[in-house]
Parts: structure tokens; sequence; C-alpha cells
């Protein structure tokens, strides 16, 4: 394979984050790419998790990278279980650059996934994966972080957000 290409982030207000992704039907070396492609935009912007729709494409794919855990993919996942405890944490994300809010979420969670090459697996996570896992996820379901939070604050960060793309 060449070179990786640099591809964009999206930000709010494209219509493919707020659709339903579409499941990846096929393990090839375009999917193989596709992920390679993710993880330099998640690492040129200094995320930790990104989700296809974010780099404009409907399919049912994300990844994480938090500096303790290695890079994990998740193909097609379900969330099979999550905690009823919630935990309240600061959120940001790579589609709402500068933007951070307290978002309530599951403490933990079991998911269901494949890797890049097809092979199914189960994992129980916990913490900082758990949240970012959950958040990527809403993602694939045309939930964004926002929509987590109270109409009122919603409001606010709509309308912060806004000025912040005009500076």
């Amino acid at each position: 394979m060449g070179a990786v290409k640099m591809i964009d982030i999206v930000t709010f207000g494209d219509p493919v984050l707020e659709k339903k992704a579409e499941a990846v039907a096929q393990y090839d070396k375009e999917l193989l790419l596709f992920i390679d492609e993710m993880f330099t935009a998640l690492e040129a912007d200094k995320g930790i998790g990104l989700a296809a729709p974010q780099v404009g494409r409907s399919k049912r794919i994300f990844i994480t990278e938090l500096d303790d855990d290695k890079k994990r993919i998740f193909v097609n996942p379900e969330i099979v279980a999550t905690s009823p405890d919630l935990v309240e944490y600061e959120e940001g994300c790579l589609s709402f650059p500068g933007l951070y809010f307290m978002v309530k979420r599951p403490a933990s969670l079991r998911i269901q996934a494949f890797t890049e090459k097809g092979k199914s697996f189960t994992l129980e996570a916990e913490g900082l994966l758990a949240r970012v896992i959950l958040h990527e996820y809403d993602h694939l379901d045309g939930k964004l972080f926002i929509d987590r939070i109270t109409p009122l604050k919603r409001e606010r960060a709509l309308l912060h957000f806004r000025k912040l793309l005009k500076m």
C-alpha cells in the first residue's frame, strides 16, 4: 500500500454526522487503507477516538487510541451491556473543536465487534475507554455528545460553536 493520505474531519452541520451509519459488508484492502487513514487523522488532531462518520463516511467503524492503551478497531460493533452506574465526565469531540461539556454515561460496558480482518471479539471496558467507546458508538447512530446535555446547555453550546467557527 502506498502512503496514507490525510482525510479531513467533518464538523457539526455535515449531514453525515446525524444519520445512522451503514454496516461494513467487505473486509478488504480498501477497508484496511481507510482505517489507516482514520488513524492518521486521529493522530494529527490529537484525538483518542474517531468514528467513520466524522470523516464523511457512513460506515459502522470507529477506532480508539488512548495514551495508555493500544490502537483498537471496532467494525460493525454492538454494545451488548452497560452498567447501571452513571459517571459524569468532561467530553470533547473532534467534530466540535474547542467545545467541552460534562456528559453522564455508563461507567462500564461490554461490546461485540469485528476486527479489520473480520474476526469477532468481545471487550469489557470501564473508565475512559468505556466513555470513548460509548461516544464513538453514538456517532454510528447519528447521535452527538451535545445530544446528551440539557437543551439549554445544547443551545448555548451551538451558539458558542458557531462563534468559534467565525473566528
